[in-house]
């Protein structure tokens, strides 16, 4: 388990640098390198827009890819779905700006996004693996190694961005520099298809004697209802950590002229605080069930996002380093056990495209649209961004009520990784 854990968290890391370096380069310069005839704002909203791309392209991937691991395996997927998200990623980093090419330079960047976000999609392969390999008692906390791959992720793509940002002129940076990161891709890629090569397919797999033709239909059928809850559930997670991954970086360098610098090293500082909670979070829900904390982190994002926006309007480092990190904190309530949930859920024949489908709609929801909302609710505002606050605060009541509606599946209550209900 120490093993297979560590290769999904290496190749969930990976995916998920390349996804992160890219809505970091499109809160601080994409804008106006690829929408250079649009205002600062709708130069912004663009970039954010080809951003939300990705997350449109989640859930066609984790069709394509869930297709792929109900059919074929857990562990085909995990290879196929880093190589496509490593290689569009190296791309991006040599796209020409739209000085150079025109109009084409948006439209090669919406495309490779797209590509990002489809191999994104297929990243679900790698819990499920965990998962089926994990003894029941401890099912949360081992699969909550690949949960802390995004983190990981965010924080090796921002650092590089950090350290480029630090050394380099703003010339410089829009020049060349932020492409530095898309390109640096491609060592972290190559480690992680080596590490993934090398893992044994999933026991719960091999005992399936009739995969299902058409996983997709199937989930459709049988299991439609808790798709379109798990969708909804996800939608408060993707909400808040995009806001203070992405949009937060937007919204104080350019409306309160905190510099790019600083902004970085606040978010990444309050990732490092979070990141070693997963696990501790992870182990409550092996022990207290998946659904109890799953609700009681919805109800810390309702409670603390309006308290969040105050203190980013501050301007004060640290000040917005304890409203980002409140924020992540009940975010990682939700997520350290979600990855155990979500595949408990469905049945074993479709878990692949079930747990992803549902997982990645609600990247639609809460992550897609999200930094291009809190852009439009916070222009106009005052001092204090209220609307992006209450935006969240929503957000998270509707996620709350869908984890209400969905059930409990810790293994002392349901027998086997086994769905719950059929839908």
């Amino acid at each position: 388990m120490p093993r297979l854990a560590a290769a999904s968290l290496a190749g969930t890391a990976v995916e998920f640098y390349d996804f992160f370096a890219y809505g970091t380069a499109a809160a601080l310069v994409l804008g106006r390198l690829f929408f250079p005839s649009f205002s600062p704002l709708a130069g912004t909203l663009a970039a954010f827009a080809t951003f939300g791309v990705g997350f449109v392209a989640r859930p066609l991937g984790s069709v394509l890819f869930g297709h792929l691991g109900d059919r074929r395996g857990r562990r085909p997927v995990l290879v196929a779905s880093l190589l496509l998200t490593g290689a569009s990623t190296i791309a991006v980093g040599c796209v020409p700006s739209y000085a150079s090419i025109g109009v084409a330079a948006p439209v090669l960047l919406l495309l490779l996004r797209f590509l990002q976000g489809l191999g994104l999609g297929g990243e679900w392969g790698a819990v499920l693996l965990t998962v089926e390999h994990a003894p029941a008692e401890r099912r949360t906390l081992w699969s909550s190694f690949p949960q802390a791959g995004p983190a990981i992720g965010f924080l090796l793509a921002n650092g590089v961005m950090v350290a480029l940002s630090a050394g380099l002129s703003d010339a410089q940076f829009a020049q060349w520099g932020w492409r530095v990161p898309f390109w640096a891709a491609a060592v972290p890629a190559l480690a992680g298809l080596w590490l993934r090569s090398s893992l044994a397919e999933s026991p719960r797999f091999l005992e399936i004697d009739d995969p299902v033709r058409m996983p997709l239909v199937e989930v459709v059928r049988r299991h439609g209802r808790l798709v379109l809850l798990a969708a909804g559930a996800m939608a408060v997670g993707y909400a808040v950590f995009y806001t203070v991954t992405t949009w937060s970086l937007s919204y104080a360098t350019e409306r309160l002229g905190v510099s790019r610098t600083v902004m970085l090293t606040c978010v990444m500082a309050a990732v490092v605080v979070q990141a070693p909670l997963v696990p501790a979070a992870a182990l409550l829900g092996d022990r207290c069930g998946r659904r109890p904390m799953c609700l009681t982190g919805c109800a810390l994002c309702a409670l603390w996002m309006l308290p969040m926006v105050a203190l980013l309007a501050t301007g004060e480092p640290l000040l917005m380093f304890f409203g980002i990190l409140g924020a992540l904190l009940a975010f990682v309530t939700v997520f350290a056990v979600i990855s155990a949930y979500l595949p408990e859920l469905f049945d074993a024949r479709v878990r692949c495209t079930g747990a992803s489908v549902g997982y990645n709609l609600g990247g639609i929801i809460g992550g897609a649209l999200t930094p291009v909302v809190a852009t439009a609710l916070a222009q106009g505002s005052g001092r204090v961004p209220w609307g992006v606050g209450v935006y969240l605060t929503a957000m998270a009541l509707f996620s709350l009520g869908c984890f209400a509606l969905l059930p409990e599946t810790r293994p002392s209550r349901v027998a086997a990784v086994e769905p719950a209900t059929t839908g």
